[in-house]
């Protein structure tokens, strides 16, 4: 009798404390980005942040790195962000140099993959850091529609989730393609040329129209689907308004960027939902 009790309390301590170590793993999507698409789950793109200048000789090595990049996957997300003597330089950079850099001078070039990630030197040579980023799955979606006329532009962030997610933000930056200046170029991309005359600067960040940090967005449960609104008025900075270009993502409460979309003026995308 005694034995049947020991062996009872045994049997009960074990499963007891089973159950307390149990660990419930959520079934998350493979986002290798080799992995085959899952229907119902989102492409998943790469955000590259370039912090650059037309006076930085080194900083083509990062502009022909993004070209590189564009060339092996569209789902790369691509900002320039000038700073320095550069006629388009972004007065907003300091709360970007505060997260990435808070104890050290923004000594260009300098180049960030998914916000927080160091693009590891010589980004040219370390494409497939980038592209290891993008992926068929995620559980975030992003779509963009815009109108830009008379002046005024007016934006459409869709957001849609098929998982629980908390402490979300979103940023939205209005770019500027096709802007022609001279580059210093102190490398051998680009054959060499310095300076490079009428270098095409693309993706130029020109206003961030959310925070800079990102603004934060409630309800991101599992099936929901949000929009946020924007309605601003042309900079005055841009150039040709028929070049303005989006970029909208998304980061979680440690800054790094969980799914971002880039969208051109006047388009309107749907979510890029595997079937």
């Amino acid at each position: 009798m005694k034995k049947v009790y020991l062996f009872s309390l045994l049997l009960v301590s074990f499963l007891f404390y089973s159950c307390a170590d149990t660990v419930v793993v959520e079934n998350k999507p493979d986002q290798n980005p080799s992995a085959p698409a899952i229907p119902g789950n989102f492409k998943k793109h790469v955000l590259i942040e370039d912090y650059t200048g037309t006076w930085c000789g080194n900083c083509v090595r990062v502009a022909y790195a993004v070209e590189q990049v564009k060339l092996q996957t569209d789902k790369a997300v691509t900002v320039a962000i000038h700073n320095g003597n550069d006629p388009y330089n972004f007065d907003g950079i300091a709360p970007l140099k505060d997260l990435i850099l808070p104890n050290s001078a923004l000594s260009l070039p300098i180049s960030r993959l998914n916000r927080m990630t160091v693009w590891t030197y010589p980004e040219p040579t370390n494409i497939q850091q980038a592209i290891d980023l993008t992926g068929n799955n995620t559980t975030l979606g992003l779509a963009l529609s815009s109108t830009v006329a008379n002046g005024t532009i007016h934006l459409d962030v869709q957001m849609k989730f098929i998982q629980n997610y908390t402490d979300l933000k979103l940023v939205v930056y209005l770019l500027e393609d096709k802007l022609n200046y001279e580059q210093r170029n102190y490398t051998n991309y680009f054959n060499g040329v310095n300076p490079i005359i009428n270098f095409e600067h693309n993706h130029v960040l020109r206003t961030s129209i959310t925070n800079i940090l990102g603004d934060a967005v409630f309800g991101t449960t599992n099936g929901s689907s949000i929009t946020k609104s924007f309605s601003i008025p042309i900079p005055a900075n841009i150039t040709n308004s028929a070049n303005i270009s989006f970029a909208a993502f998304m980061v979680g409460n440690d800054n790094k960027v969980l799914n971002a979309r880039a969208s051109v003026a006047n388009e309107n995308q749907s979510f890029e939902l595997n079937q």
